[in-house]
């Protein structure tokens, strides 16, 4: 990889909560999708800005709650993704988690997988 290739990468990590209009309706934690298919969008915002309340307010640690709750497979490593660059990912998560701070977390981002919030981590 060269530097200017690694210089406009960005590092972040997720929680995504899944939801009956996600396109894939299964997660290393639901792996029938009964839950998912029963979970409106609202109710996985709900959820998800509860959480996000917890992390800021520094009740509980990213990572942790990753590693917890994320329907992604990235929650085994606490929700890390590892580095990107532009159009390796969603449109719409891309452009939240190219437009955050290091440190930073975003609102709630939908995406055709579900909703997420990011945390810039490089």
């Amino acid at each position: 990889m060269s530097s200017s290739t690694a210089a406009n990468q960005v590092r972040a990590s997720h929680i995504l909560i899944k939801h009956q209009g996600s396109r894939r309706k299964a997660s290393w934690k639901d792996p029938e999708g009964r839950v998912i298919s029963n979970t409106t969008r609202d109710a996985a915002v709900s959820q998800l800005s509860a959480l996000r309340d917890d992390i800021v307010s520094g009740k509980v640690k990213f990572d942790e709650v990753a590693s917890r709750y994320s329907d992604c497979s990235s929650a085994k490593r606490g929700g890390d993704l590892g580095p990107f660059g532009r159009g390796q990912m969603q449109k719409p998560f891309e452009d939240a988690t190219y437009n955050l701070k290091v440190g930073e977390i975003s609102n709630i981002v939908d995406t055709d997988s579900g909703v997420h919030i990011i945390m810039r981590t490089g």
